[in-house]
């Protein structure tokens, strides 16, 4: 019988509450309209193999009126984020400024296939976990690959170091809860100094061989709903009076439910999908708005 090799990952499950969306023009944002710089931040754990990178990512007029009246925070949605017990961040495009999937994907020579198969998922157009199946498919990677990927420092968001510090500061617990694969964020939490049983995310398997065999379909992450079910089982685990979910993304609105998240914040930072920052609770594009905000 083939052996998989792969890690043990933990469940949860999320929060939340829907106000009403609003109707806004063609808009768009993308990382390709940005001005990009990269300097080292400290390490942590001394890791030789996990050098860490800020990229301080500019979106061209991110400081402009935006068409979404979204952006300045109501009274109610500041309550909820100053009291918050617990917030969950979505990591690529949001913790990290790169799709994980995508810059993988490139490293292994599927890059552009892959790029549109995750536009879809995020996108909500088309379900998450065929969108998965699919990308990983195309990308069919060996465990040697992954090693070797994995040898690239990861590239955080400017301010995000700063944002978890200060959140834990204020007694706040943080989760990185992600479509994307463990193997990739275990690296990010140890920098972030996020606690790695924090991370809810989905693993690749490999054979005894080291060949690509698929991914571990009972991770909630896996599949459509799966971070608000995540979301959801963290609030429960935890009992957590109140929890904030922040993401990008069409999967990270979702975790805006009942018994999920209490308030979604959208980051459109590095990403910025219209029909997902239009029914956010608040969207911002710095980090440094919700650090701010803090008391």
């Amino acid at each position: 019988m083939e052996r998989l090799m792969s890690f043990q990952a933990n469940s949860v499950h999320a929060v939340s509450r829907r106000q009403s969306s609003v109707l806004v023009p063609t808009f768009s944002r993308k990382i390709s309209n940005t001005r990009v710089s990269v300097q080292p931040i400290g390490m942590v754990r001394n890791s030789k193999l996990f050098n860490s990178v800020v990229a301080s990512v500019q979106p061209i007029g991110a400081s402009a009126v935006t068409p979404f009246d979204n952006t300045l925070p109501s009274k109610e949605v500041l309550d909820v984020w100053h009291n918050a017990n617990a917030v969950c961040f979505d990591v690529d495009s949001t913790v990290c400024i790169d799709e994980g999937i995508d810059e993988f994907a490139e490293f292994c020579g599927a890059g552009k296939a892959v790029a549109e198969w995750t536009a879809r998922a995020m996108n909500g157009s088309v379900p998450f976990e065929e969108a998965l199946a699919v990308r990983l498919s195309l990308i069919n990677p060996s465990l040697s690959q992954l090693q070797d990927f994995l040898k690239r420092p990861p590239r955080l968001s400017p301010g995000i170091d700063l944002l978890v510090k200060k959140l834990k500061d204020n007694n706040k617990d943080v989760y990185l809860v992600s479509g994307g694969f463990r193997q990739m964020i275990n690296p990010v939490a140890s920098i972030l100094g996020i606690p790695l049983e924090n991370i809810f995310a989905n693993q690749i398997l490999f054979g005894s061989n080291g060949e690509y065999v698929g991914f571990d379909k009972n991770e909630p992450t896996s599949r459509r709903g799966g971070k608000a079910t995540a979301v959801q089982q963290i609030r429960k685990a935890h009992g957590y009076k109140s929890l904030v979910m922040i993401g990008d993304g069409a999967t990270d609105l979702e975790a805006r439910m009942p018994g999920g998240a209490d308030l979604f914040i959208c980051y459109g930072g590095i990403q910025l999908r219209e029909s997902v920052a239009a029914k956010a609770d608040w969207l911002v594009f710095n980090f440094k708005d919700l650090i701010n905000s803090l008391v």
